[in-house]
């Protein structure tokens, strides 16, 4: 899986303007594996990475690695548990999900990351989608008590559910209202864009009509097609969206683009050129 990422901007090079402009990554996903090591690997310019397993509700411990994370030009964002739902109408799952969520931020600023990427999550088929906006909203009043989150929080569009808070446009649209005022951060995923039935050529002006910014891009194939409400990565050449299209959102988005495709170091380092080259 491949990941784009930002830390350098305070003067730091990355041998290109364009590079320096898109920096580009990997997303090495396991907690015990070197991020540091991969991203040499395939030539990265920074790593995705979980604190956790993505399936657990255990704290996050601190890394051995913390502070070569911190102190090294490698660009590093975190992704939370993929459970984590915060919008959910359930108590057993919002409320300890709110306290992992702010367990995850700071062990993620810890780490030196720019942000956590958290799904948007969703409510029942019974429940109005109204409820899940405003416990959003009530998960940043609540932290704003404690001082708020250590760091940026990048909410990212999913691919399927109906009461999904992040899949319509329309919904994004209701869940910014309740929380833009916060300083959320958003990640527009290309593939849960595409299975979501999202226009491509326009998503990335479609985002940011809504929320005003773009902080992160996961740059994903898809391995069904438009409109399919799957959510099954492809390799950026080998998949249901044509490559210049997606090439076309990275250049259009103008900011830090993950590519979580499936795949070996090789292939991955691959990709990274291929999109350096077309941002160039």
């Amino acid at each position: 899986m491949i990941a784009v990422t930002a830390k350098r901007g305070n003067g730091g090079e990355l041998g290109s303007p364009a590079v320096a402009n898109h920096p580009i990554g990997v997303h090495v996903g396991s907690v015990d594996e070197g991020p540091l090591a991969a991203a040499a690997e395939m030539d990265a310019d920074g790593v995705q990475i979980f604190l956790t397993d993505p399936q657990s509700y255990k704290a996050p411990k601190p890394r051995d690695d913390e502070g070569e994370l911190r102190a090294s030009d490698v660009a590093v964002v975190v992704h939370a548990p993929y459970m984590l739902n915060v919008a959910s109408t359930h108590n057993r799952i919002r409320v300890p999900g709110r306290k992992l969520l702010a367990q995850h931020a700071t062990a993620a600023a810890a780490v030196g990351a720019i942000g956590l990427v958290v799904h948007g999550g969703h409510v029942l088929a019974t429940d109005d989608p109204a409820a899940g906006v405003d416990n959003w909203r009530k998960t940043f009043n609540y932290q704003a008590k404690d001082g708020g989150f250590a760091l940026p929080l990048f909410i990212e569009n999913t691919a399927g559910g109906g009461n999904a808070m992040a899949r319509e446009l329309d919904a994004v649209a209701r869940l910014w209202e309740a929380i833009g005022e916060f300083g959320a951060g958003f990640v527009l995923d290309t593939c849960h864009a595409w299975a979501a039935g999202w226009d491509l050529a326009t998503a990335v002006d479609d985002v940011r009509a809504i929320t005003g910014r773009l902080d992160l891009v996961h740059l994903n194939n898809s391995r069904d097609p438009h409109g399919s409400s799957r959510d099954r990565h492809a390799p950026l050449a080998g998949g249901e969206i044509p490559t210049e299209l997606l090439l076309d959102v990275a250049r259009a988005a103008d900011c830090p683009v993950v590519l979580e495709t499936p795949g070996d170091a090789a292939s991955h380092a691959e990709e990274i050129a291929l999109v350096r080259s077309a941002l160039a």
